[in-house]
């Protein structure tokens, strides 16, 4: 029997997707069993009340040095773990009993009963918060040479001090510009100008115009677990001078300047409605995560919070007119 050319055509279409899927289908297995041997964390969120979070690193600091040290991220860990994540059940009095217990020698796992979670949140909560204390040098009084070891905050809020800004928790909202998407970051109100703050040391992985954030800046956490993304920078000069992708910048340096740009294909264009600083934190466990489709970008607006309590102080350079630090850490 002949077939005719119509159905000649279909047929072979019809053998060809079918291997397509066939191999399609055997990839996806392979890539999906290869997934699975890879052990890092795949999605997490992260909804510590700024509160909580301030509460536990001024107790870390408190006893840092002496007898009854405790771990800021130990404690919210074990927190996590007895609420189950649900942290709208924190009381500061329950925060109390696992530091008295921790200073009596019991361990997380004791405190926790063994519970399976706390684990996850301990990485977690590590790769989000392990840069915020620490040991430093500071420059005591400003102006002089002499250095003064200190324990504390090793971040910065990215709003230079004395300059006001307005924030709300605007995480997940609703964006169209481009396509209909989450917002993955705080929008932080201000005024064109304003100082930017490098939160925490780190190496600038980018730099430049892109469509959605205008001129901005990604810095990028030496240990690789925090990307800090700064967009929507002034027009004409977005940045501080001399600064370069690659560069290794010290919290507390200015990189920049609060502007309106972005939302335009065309370079150097303002189309934000209102001046602000999008402030994102993407939190990396494998480097698969940094650009693929399952990236981590947590809500910063507590985060922001507790970043105020430690501001940078900035001068002007009156040749460049660019502003410096004078809160750095050496």
């Amino acid at each position: 029997m002949k077939i005719k050319p119509k159905f000649k055509i279909f047929i072979i279409f019809t053998l060809c997707a079918s291997i397509l899927f066939s191999y399609s289908a055997v990839g996806a297995d392979i890539e999906n069993k290869s997934d699975a041997k890879k052990d890092y964390i795949k999605w997490m969120t992260f909804d510590v009340p700024d509160k909580a979070m301030l509460k536990a690193m001024n107790i870390d600091i408190k006893y840092h040095g002496t007898d009854k040290e405790v771990d800021w991220i130990e404690v919210l860990s074990i927190l996590a773990a007895n609420y189950y994540g649900r942290w709208e059940r924190y009381k500061p009095k329950d925060m109390d009993t696992v530091v008295e217990k921790l200073q009596r020698g019991e361990s997380a796992e004791e405190i926790t009963h063994n519970n399976k979670y706390y684990n996850f949140y301990h990485e977690a909560y590590s790769a989000v918060l392990s840069g915020f204390l620490g040991e430093y040098k500071t420059v005591s009084p400003v102006g002089s040479d002499n250095l003064v070891e200190k324990y504390g905050m090793l971040v910065f809020s990215p709003i230079a001090k004395g300059y006001y800004y307005s924030h709300y928790d605007d995480f997940g909202n609703s964006r169209t510009y481009g396509y209909k998407r989450k917002h993955m970051g705080n929008d932080l109100l201000g005024s064109v100008g304003t100082p930017i703050i490098a939160v925490e040391s780190g190496y600038v992985e980018c730099m430049g115009w892109d469509s959605f954030g205008g001129w901005r800046i990604g810095i990028r956490s030496f240990d690789r677990k925090r990307y800090y993304y700064y967009a929507h920078l002034r027009k004409d000069k977005p940045y501080v001078q001399n600064l370069k992708q690659g560069m290794l910048v010290k919290a507390g340096e200015v990189i920049g300047y609060l502007g309106a740009t972005g939302y335009s294909n065309k370079e150097n264009v303002n189309n934000m409605s209102r001046p602000h600083l999008h402030f994102g934190m993407q939190i990396i466990f494998d480097e698969s995560q940094k650009e693929g489709v399952n990236q981590i970008w947590i809500d910063v607006y507590d985060i922001v919070n507790v970043l105020a309590k430690n501001k940078a102080s900035v001068r002007k350079d009156p040749q460049t007119g660019d502003y410096y630090s004078t809160s750095l850490y050496y």
